[in-house]
């Protein structure tokens, strides 16, 4: 049981991450140039390069779970290299495919930067933390078509590596 409560706590504390290093981002205080090149460009690396970069903070928090056993070490660091993972997916679909960002009422990080949202919107794979910290901001969202009217093969037609524009079908 510890190991999968150290697995799902990893997750969140994942999410939480993702959100302050986002909003440090946009202070300038954390890789401000390179976000402030990645807002100008408006893609993103592909998936394998978010996630990339996105492990560079498995160290920063991974050991947490180590104050309680090895066992609870070792399921927190893969949790957060499992969320790392789906948030170098959800950073890319929502730039390439905001459609299909299913477990979102709306894609947050695609908003955030079609928007314009410079203090709004700072979550990328979940808007949680946006909503108890006060900086979510609900714009109107209505995509042409619902994610699951599109083909199961379409969540996998995003760029994987290096991102050169969008796929045009």
């Amino acid at each position: 049981m510890v190991p999968v409560l150290a697995f799902v706590a990893a997750l969140v504390v994942g999410s939480f991450f993702e959100y302050v290093v986002h909003r440090l981002m946009h202070r300038r205080w954390v890789l401000g140039q390179r976000h402030l090149q990645h807002h100008l460009k408006g893609w993103g690396q592909g998936v394998l390069g978010e996630f990339k970069d996105y492990l560079y903070g498995v160290p920063v928090i991974g050991w947490l779970g180590f104050l309680h056993s090895v066992q609870a070490g070792i399921a927190f660091a893969a949790g957060c290299a499992a969320y790392a993972f789906f948030a170098g997916y959800s950073h890319q679909l929502n730039h390439e495919r905001p459609e299909l960002v299913f477990w979102l009422p709306r894609p947050v990080h695609h908003l955030h930067h079609e928007h314009r949202l410079w203090k709004h919107n700072f979550g990328i794979s979940v808007d949680v933390w946006d909503r108890v910290f006060g900086t979510y901001k609900a714009i109107e969202w209505t995509p042409a078509r619902r994610p699951f009217d599109h083909p199961l093969s379409e969540f996998g037609r995003i760029w994987w590596r290096k991102y050169n524009g969008p796929i045009i079908p």
